[in-house]
């Protein structure tokens, strides 16, 4: 989720700090900060596998947790109602919150039918899908070697779906695939659309997200255990995470902060693997090597390119 929602920030101007900047201690603040965002981020996994809910059950509660602690957050920091900040956005932060409902939806059910490697490492690709829309949309130039890292991208997912209808996981798959689709897709409106808020935008989608989860979920059968551990889901995993991430990528380039969310696809598994014993099949452990060697190049390339660009001005 680091890596995509970093790819909210390309429009970041290039003043921001870089690694060798004078300004460090920013640079270091906004590293520290994104760097918990994706420890946060990367224990969701970990709590769907936890909680006995059903996947509508889960969706629920998280999307109410998160939504509530955002709204109280933005109204304590603006002093202003939320309905008023999504009202400044008008229809195209309606749009882009659907994308995003789509996308945590997704997520939920995504982990419920396939490994949480395959959820996560398939929806790290949000960027390049992202960037592939952003050419056809917007006219965003994309360089050569974005192309190519796409194939490989693309290859790689096909290793990680290859035997998914074998092993019964191939819908968890395509609702991973999805997932990224949707959030790279509201990452194109917001780009269209500068003035919308990513914070509102946020609120709204668990909003909705809690809506179209109600009359299909069972929360009053949910175990005080559960209920504590879906808190957390809400509070810590996704609001938490959201903020620290804000605060951060702000002092950062959107590669670094690309770079650093990796973290959230390395994690992930790992915590299900220590606590759980899952261990991703050797399908997904190729196609994910692969992924995450193109992503991997790609944004540190995007990180060294700028600052060779700024040594020989």
């Amino acid at each position: 989720m680091v890596s995509a929602c970093a790819s909210l920030m390309t429009s970041a101007p290039d003043s921001v700090a870089t690694w060798r900047d004078p300004a460090t201690l920013a640079t270091r603040r906004g590293a520290l900060l994104v760097a918990c965002a994706a420890l946060c981020w990367s224990s969701g996994a970990l709590i769907v596998r936890l909680v006995a809910t059903p996947p509508w059950t889960t969706s629920l509660w998280r999307s109410f947790f998160a939504s509530v602690f955002l709204a109280l957050v933005l109204w304590l920091v603006r002093g202003r109602g939320i309905v008023g900040q999504w009202r400044d956005g008008g229809m195209p932060v309606v749009i882009a919150a659907m994308c995003m409902a789509v996308s945590s939806t997704c997520f939920i059910f995504s982990l419920a039918h396939t490994s949480v490697a395959n959820t996560l490492i398939l929806m790290s690709t949000g960027p390049y899908v992202t960037g592939l829309l952003g050419w056809i949309v917007l006219g965003e130039r994309v360089a050569l070697r974005t192309w190519l890292l796409m194939g490989v991208t693309l290859a790689g997912a096909v290793v990680m779906v290859s035997d998914s209808y074998l092993r019964g996981t191939i819908l968890g798959d395509l609702l991973a695939i999805v997932m990224a689709s949707s959030f790279a897709i509201a990452t194109v409106i917001i780009r269209r659309h500068p003035e919308i808020q990513m914070a509102p935008a946020a609120v709204l989608a668990t909003t909705l997200t809690f809506l179209v989860a109600l009359p299909l979920a069972a929360p009053l059968e949910t175990a005080p255990r559960d209920l504590a551990l879906l808190a957390f889901f809400g509070v810590g995993q996704f609001g938490v995470g959201f903020l620290l991430f804000m605060a951060g990528a702000r002092l950062l380039r959107a590669a670094q902060s690309s770079l650093i969310g990796m973290l959230e696809i390395v994690l992930g598994p790992l915590w299900v693997w220590l606590v759980l014993s899952e261990r991703p099949p050797t399908a997904s452990l190729t196609g994910g090597a692969l992924i995450l060697v193109a992503l991997l190049t790609n944004t540190v390339l995007d990180v060294v390119t700028p600052r060779r660009a700024n040594m020989t001005s």
